[in-house]
């Protein structure tokens, strides 16, 4: 049997299916773009978690807020091309909550860290004791993997196709 791979993008996605020979009620997927598709700019939507980690995906669409979390957090760019500007923070500005990133309220006043240009497929660190703020002159998707936190949305019932 042939298998063709079909990467999706934000602009051009299809509804999954999964084949399964079980009972299909004991799953539930979404589809990453689908969901970005639907969700307002830079809210940070859980589509998958075990315990307390999350993966979020992300419309980034012009600039976002800033975001610090009090341990590392890895960003995978999923479409488009995406700025990520890193600020460090003084020790007594990085977040003491229990996990995941939280928004600030300004950009913080620390040195500038420097940036990175991701595109589709790229992996990024946002590392614990840095700020971070995305942007895209046109809209993306982003895939973070962290901790269930503070900015972490949650829409099972609107995102899952339950089978």
């Amino acid at each position: 049997m042939a298998y063709k791979t079909h990467v999706s993008s934000l602009s051009a996605f299809e509804k999954g299916v999964i084949e399964l020979k079980d009972d299909l009620r004991k799953y539930a997927f979404s589809n990453v773009f689908e969901v970005a598709s639907h969700s307002p700019p830079f809210e940070r939507t859980a589509v998958a978690q075990n315990l307390e980690y999350v993966a979020e995906v992300m419309r980034v669409d012009g600039e976002s807020p800033w975001y610090a979390a009090p341990h590392d957090e890895f960003a995978i760019v999923m479409d488009g091309e995406i700025t990520f500007n890193f600020v460090k923070l003084a020790d007594a500005q990085v977040p003491s909550h229990a996990g995941g990133a939280a928004q600030l309220g300004a950009k913080p006043n620390g040195p500038t860290m420097g940036r990175v240009r991701a595109r589709r497929g790229h992996q990024v660190l946002l590392p614990k004791g840095a700020a971070y703020q995305l942007t895209s002159a046109a809209p993306g998707v982003v895939l973070v993997q962290t901790m269930d936190g503070p900015v972490t949305t949650k829409r099972w019932s609107d995102i899952c196709t339950l089978s």
